[in-house]
């Protein structure tokens, strides 16, 4: 049975998905409604509060220089001082990326002894920057290598949904998704290699957004698969993506204004992203493509067949098995055995590459996205299911067999969007008291603005269904 999401774990705080965007925070902080510390001790009361999920969704917090950031930004707007209007926000930090003193161990065990970074990787230092404070450092995926959330070494944060029977959180994200839900801070910084940002905030409920990849700097960030990695938020609205998505950029626009449903163009393949759906996620996706059309939009059923050539185009691990195994080959000569077994077996399947199959890859990837892009040309957007099915149970992926099935199933359709290089983002489309299901928004290369313009204009049609009104 499904447990409400007010009924455990963050009971007494806000839903996410009723929470404060980023906007009214920064209206609020202006207008002297709250302070900084305020927000910062509200968070850091959810990440200490022993029946929820702070010791698992958090690998470090520094309750002490968040209060002192917090404290010096609400000096500086006291006084008059021009500050970003979002000085003195919380936020979180996925464990991939260098914090300048930390230690980056990406989820791992057999990182955490290395130097700490000697720097803020470039995303963090941009996020500082606009006045963002980060609370701390979320639980992941070891190396972000699956999609399902689940870290042998420090816990599997719970899906903040149906608690009770301890449902997954969605990877490689997990703690970023949790935080958000939980109220521990108001947006998190992820990463998004086959739909690490997207897959979380589909099955707990939020917002996930993937960029083009190079639209974010990498540095500073642990790759993954440096052809497919990207940097992206997840928080609780379009409008908190859409901030901080221009900050990661360095764009001065933090806005986008809605475009009108009315008259746009979207496709819905027909080729692998319907397969495998669940009773849940396909009622919830009919009945957000209904909502849509009957707001003036235009929805065509395309084949898109060249979908189903990826399973073949990647059949030797694509780009993450050969561009990781490269990253952690010497280490894995010396400590193979601290590595999560289920991780371990994907890098290692890098070997099975050559030189000729990796290049043959590249070349493949050039052409599908060529012909993929001229087929999708005429439409503003594809439409998907994110995930074909809600959270699993943790239980239900004890056997290796389940556990890679299931977490293949996940990656299907976000990653699809990674090959192509694409942008896309995920929006909670179900109905209130059901277990979440994410609708995928996609863009071409380089449309990131536009995509988020018409995810502003969606969401609100489907937050109804989520909220029951």
């Amino acid at each position: 049975m499904h447990v409400p999401i007010d009924a455990v774990g963050c009971g007494k705080y806000e839903n996410a998905m009723t929470a404060r965007t980023l906007l009214q925070l920064a209206a609020d902080l202006a207008a002297g409604r709250t302070h900084s510390r305020t927000l910062v001790e509200e968070c850091l009361a959810r990440i200490a509060d022993t029946s929820g999920e702070g010791s698992r969704v958090f690998l470090k917090v520094e309750p002490e220089k968040a209060i002192a950031a917090a404290e010096y930004h609400d000096r500086m707007r006291h006084s008059g001082a021009a500050v970003s209007p979002f000085a003195g926000i919380p936020i979180t930090i996925k464990d991939l990326f260098d914090v300048c003193g930390e230690v980056t161990t990406a989820g791992s065990t057999v990182l955490r002894n290395s130097a700490p970074a000697s720097q803020d990787a470039v995303s963090v230092a941009r996020l500082r920057a606009a006045g963002f404070i980060p609370i701390g450092r979320t639980n992941m995926t070891e190396f972000a290598f699956s999609g399902l959330g689940l870290n042998p070494h420090y816990g599997t944060p719970l899906n903040p949904h149906d608690r009770g029977a301890a449902r997954i959180p969605g990877g490689s994200s997990s703690g970023a998704a949790v935080s958000v839900t939980d109220g521990m801070a108001y947006a998190a910084l992820g990463t998004d290699t086959g739909g690490s940002c997207r897959i979380p905030a589909a099955l707990c409920g939020i917002v996930g957004f993937k960029p083009t990849a190079r639209r974010v700097p990498l540095d500073g960030a642990l790759p993954l698969s440096e052809s497919l990695d990207s940097i992206g938020p997840l928080a609780s609205s379009v409008s908190c993506c859409a901030v901080l998505d221009a900050v990661l950029a360095g764009e001065t626009e933090l806005g986008v204004t809605p475009l009108p449903v009315a008259g746009l163009r979207l496709a819905v393949p027909q080729t692998v992203v319907l397969d495998g759906m669940d009773a849940n996620v396909a009622a919830s996706f009919e009945r957000a493509l209904k909502t849509l059309a009957n707001a003036g939009a235009r929805i065509n059923e395309i084949p898109l067949k060249e979908l189903a050539e990826l399973s073949q185009i990647n059949r030797k691990g694509g780009f993450a098995a050969p561009e990781s195994y490269a990253f952690h080959r010497a280490r894995i000569a010396t400590d193979a055995s601290g590595y999560d077994p289920r991780v371990l077996s994907r890098i290692v399947r890098g070997k099975e590459q050559e030189a000729a199959d990796y290049l043959d890859l590249q070349r493949q990837r050039t052409d599908f996205q060529r012909r993929v892009a001229n087929i999708v040309a005429p439409y503003d957007a594809l439409l998907m299911p994110t995930v074909p099915i809600v959270a699993p149970r943790v239980s239900e992926l004890q056997q290796d067999d389940a556990y890679t099935r299931i977490n293949m199933l996940v990656l299907r359709n976000p990653a699809i969007i990674n090959f192509l290089d694409g942008c896309a983002i995920s929006l909670p489309c179900h109905r209130a008291g059901d277990l979440p299901v994410g609708l995928m928004l996609t863009g071409t290369h380089g449309s990131d603005r536009r995509l988020l313009a018409i995810a502003e204009a969606v969401a609100p049609l489907l937050a109804p269904l989520s909220s029951g009104r």
